[in-house]
């Protein structure tokens, strides 16, 4: 009998697999587009899937406007600047996806992409991702971070939200100036010859340190690589994200899941309340957010210092990376 249990033991080791450490293997990556219903038409969200040895979660990370999901995966020192690459080092799936009008995703007219069809299509990637993975969590960047709230409060399919780059108290004279950069991308030659309307909007030539990289150390190589990866932002998103997040009744009051926002104390979205969120400290950023999500499970914040509102190209991102991961584990 001792003989028997044994073997059925030994058996028993064979057939479940044992995870190797996190960062002992390379994450699987694979190119994933997936049929969507947006609006009234039927469009593809582009997505690249990272797959770490014994992932069990999931992040869905949403970029935000005139960025796609190379925000996400920077090419330029990965080591230090990819999110995707820290995550998946932890033992962390990701899927970096392209807004719709952006990167690999369709391309409709403009006029059909906001925050309520961007959120939609995430949803139902999302939905996809739930029979392989135990835990889904949905993550952004400024517009991108106004799809993820949306995306969260309607659906309440996610495991926690993360929001980066944006709060829901705003600076407006501190984001109008860099508003009126925003050019039609029939205006730029990188964007002319694809046939988009000109109602999307790209950034003008040289204007990307000052909108998104500054008070941060002018680091020309960032701001050529940030240049040549540069995408489009619909105006649709746009307004949606200033009606839903900071004008009307947000839509982060409808948000359940543990929500952790991580945002840097000289972006646009900081400042002294109302005109900003107070980004003094981690506590500070919790107690001038915490109203905003009253059914929130839970409120976290991380906070950094010396750069600006894109700070996945911060020299040191590490412990906002740490950071994240910690939560993560611990929702």
């Amino acid at each position: 009998m001792r003989l028997r249990r044994l073997c059925a033991a030994a058996l028993l080791a064979l057939l479940v697999p044992v995870p190797a450490p996190a960062n002992a293997t390379q994450a699987g990556c694979q190119d994933v587009y997936t049929p969507v219903q947006f609006g009234l038409t039927r469009q593809t969200m582009y997505g690249k899937l990272c797959v770490p040895q014994g992932a069990t979660t999931v992040q869905v990370l949403v970029p935000g406007g005139t960025y796609n999901s190379s925000y996400w995966d920077i090419q330029l020192d990965p080591e230090v600047h990819s999110v995707r690459q820290a995550m998946n080092k932890a033992g962390i799936a990701t899927m970096t996806v392209d807004r719709i009008g952006t990167g690999k995703s369709s391309k409709p007219l403009s006029l059909l992409v906001d925050t309520l069809n961007q959120a939609s299509a995430v949803h139902q990637v999302i939905q996809t991702l739930r029979p392989r993975f135990q835990k889904v969590l949905v993550g952004g960047h400024s517009v991108g971070s106004g799809i993820a709230i949306v995306e969260a409060a309607t659906y309440r399919d996610v495991d926690g939200l993360l929001v980066t780059g944006m709060t829901n108290q705003w600076d407006y004279t501190r984001i109008a100036p860099p508003l009126t950069k925003l050019i039609p991308v029939t205006l730029d030659p990188k964007f002319s010859r694809l046939g988009l309307d000109p109602a999307y909007l790209t950034t003008a030539p040289g204007a990307r340190y000052d909108m998104f990289h500054k008070p941060g150390l002018l680091n020309h190589a960032v701001i050529d690589y940030d240049e040549s990866t540069k995408d489009v932002v619909a105006p649709g998103e746009a307004l949606n994200t200033i009606l839903l997040n900071n004008i009307l009744i947000p839509a982060s009051r409808g948000v359940t899941a543990p929500v952790l926002t991580a945002q840097t104390t000289t972006d646009y979205f900081c400042g002294t309340p109302p005109l900003g969120a107070d980004c003094s400290s981690a506590q500070a950023l919790v107690a001038s957010e915490r109203p905003f999500y009253p059914q929130a499970a839970r409120m976290d914040a991380y906070v950094l210092t010396d750069y600006g509102h894109c700070f996945n190209y911060a020299p040191n991102p590490s412990a906002y990376h740490a950071a994240v991961v910690a939560w993560q584990r611990s929702i």
